[in-house]
């Protein structure tokens, strides 16, 4: 979406922001000026902890929270006010974490300027103040964005925000379970992975495929047999590809028995599992397995890369494989 001139203008007056800052790095078709509900996040240069401190759970919180410390005061109070500058605008949530910052706002009406401008406006604004008081904060440049279009989305990503003191408290505490691990050689096929790498050295593990063609009936059948494998204590592994291969693997997941994803899009270079994923990588039952990069287009998945995520699929259960 191009800047209008107003746009231009302010990016003229304020050279430290290049134009990549106001303008997002993905999404190049939607309309950043319009009605629209985003979640919002954006960090501190190279990942600083300059926000605040992450304390355990005690009798005054009962779980993980964060303590600011004075910038991170400052950055909460600039994040709030957004409405006082941009009336188009209305807070539902924010969330400072010690190196980042996680904003859901709603676009209530159109906007003059690009969604990227009120961000880089935003920063713009904290830096002035704390430079005022004798202190500064280095911002990672641009932001990144997550376009909420749906009423249960918005409650999904609220919850998110909100209970991101608790997920960074259990990724510090099981480092290796949110960790990208590039490079892993399996087979011929060089993966990314992120979760339970043990699962891979689990003795018994069953290869879940089904045919396009299978009725309910017949995934009904087939999700009874495997779940009674899982039950004994048997992995699951599926590229989840087929209607009755998503039906058996949620319905594991649901009954909390342990899964191999193997995924067609890769991850982003700091995605970590969201959601019911994240706690099932905390307990460790869970490995997500990506052998190709990450694409933000949409695009259905081809016969090749079917057969593909099959093929290695396959090769984790390798000779271990239940029947």
């Amino acid at each position: 979406m191009p800047l209008n001139e107003n746009d231009r203008r302010w990016l003229a007056a304020h050279p430290e922001f290049e134009k990549r800052e106001s303008m997002r790095r993905r999404h190049d078709d939607h309309d950043y000026y319009g009605r629209c509900v985003y979640l919002l996040t954006f960090c501190a240069a190279r990942r600083r902890s300059i926000f605040g401190t992450l304390h355990a759970e005690d009798d005054r919180h009962g779980r993980p929270w964060i303590e600011l410390s004075a910038v991170g005061e400052v950055v909460k109070r600039h994040c709030l006010n957004i409405p006082s500058h941009r009336q188009e605008i209305s807070v539902l949530e924010c969330e400072v974490m010690p190196d980042h910052v996680h904003l859901i706002v709603f676009v209530i009406r159109k906007m003059p300027c690009h969604l990227g401008i009120v961000v880089s406006g935003l920063k713009a604004g904290i830096r002035k103040e704390l430079s005022e008081k004798g202190t500064s904060v280095q911002w990672e440049a641009g932001y990144n964005d997550t376009i909420l279009r749906h009423k249960d989305q918005l409650e999904n990503m609220r919850n998110y925000v909100r209970d991101n003191p608790r997920r960074l408290w259990v990724k510090l505490n099981n480092p290796n379970f949110f960790t990208q691990h590039k490079g892993v050689t399996i087979g011929n096929t060089s993966v990314t992975a992120i979760g339970n790498f043990f699962l891979l050295n689990h003795p018994i593990k069953v290869f879940v495929q089904c045919s396009r063609r299978m009725t309910e009936e017949q995934i009904d059948n087939e999700c009874k047999r495997i779940l009674s494998m899982a039950a004994k204590g048997a992995i699951l592994v599926s590229a989840c590809i087929s209607q009755g291969e998503k039906t058996i693997m949620k319905r594991a997941f649901a009954a909390g028995m342990s899964q191999i994803i193997i995924l067609e899009n890769g991850f982003t270079p700091r995605q970590k599992p969201s959601g019911q994923s994240f706690d099932a990588c905390a307990a460790g039952r869970l490995l997500l397995i990506a052998p190709w990069e990450h694409h933000y287009e949409k695009r259905a998945i081809t016969r090749e890369q079917c057969l593909a995520l099959n093929r290695l699929a396959f090769s984790i259960c390798g000779t271990n494989q239940e029947k």
